[in-house]
């Protein structure tokens, strides 16, 4: 698809899910698959950071077999949709927080997580990947770019996605630091004048505030709700760059 059908197509259905993370991972699974079917409607479904398996240390072994084998499920169900998530899985002797990009059956981009969380001790358990990696991707002529949750924080990286129609943000975000969340994700959605969908954990102490968010800044949010629905509307993409010309 061109950019100019993507233009001519006008808006994607989008949804971000906010969701707990079970001790049992093939609970998680089941429930991720349950909600991929019931949204069959949506282009484009975020769900939360490490949903899967959360960032389960003691067993990061098992965490990272269950992820693979969810992963090869995954893509026998994503057709049409693109669903993004994370995941814990082996890289070599060590382990990674990977961020995947299913679509047509197919990992259609990856992407590590590059800045780790030292406050949850990521950089003990994990390695962490490039920050050079964090750029722009295609798919069907909509131009994406993926942030994982503390990535949102640091303004460089804003600059390297600029021009992207949609950030997709992955988090597991706690919720001693809800507000800067919130703040963070409408500040780059009126920055790079794009859409911003953030697909957060609804564990006790995460923050929530997953939410669809518009170039205008307009948020549609529901911390009581488990998906998160909206519209990505690619009319608003070019009329706000149109009218507030920022280069």
């Amino acid at each position: 698809m061109s950019r100019r059908d993507k233009v001519e197509r006008k808006k994607i259905k989008v949804a971000a899910f906010q969701l707990p993370s079970q001790a049992d991972y093939s609970d998680n699974l089941d429930r991720l698959l349950s909600l991929i079917e019931e949204h069959r409607d949506k282009g484009v479904i975020v769900a939360p950071e490490v949903y899967l398996t959360a960032y389960d240390y003691a067993h990061l072994e098992s965490a990272a077999e269950f992820s693979a084998k969810a992963l090869e499920r995954l893509k026998e169900v994503v057709d049409e949709q693109i669903v993004v998530l994370t995941m814990i899985l082996k890289e070599g002797d060590g382990f990674v927080n990977r961020a995947v990009v299913i679509h047509k059956h197919t990992v259609v981009y990856q992407q590590k997580k590059a800045i780790l969380f030292k406050l949850g001790e990521e950089d003990r358990y994990l390695e962490a990947g490039n920050t050079q990696d964090i750029m722009p991707f295609e798919i069907d002529g909509v131009k994406y770019a993926l942030l994982i949750c503390f990535e949102l924080r640091f303004k460089e990286l804003w600059k390297q996605i600029e021009d992207v129609d949609i950030v997709l943000i992955p988090a597991r975000w706690g919720l001693p630091r809800k507000p800067h969340l919130e703040i963070l994700s409408r500040a780059l959605a009126v920055m790079n004048q794009c859409y911003v969908i953030v697909a957060n954990s609804s564990d006790a102490d995460m923050a929530s505030s997953s939410a669809i968010i518009s170039p205008d800044g307009e948020v549609v949010q529901d911390d009581e709700s488990s998906v998160i629905e909206g519209l990505v509307d690619f009319h608003t993409i070019k009329k706000i760059r149109r009218y507030i010309v920022m280069k």
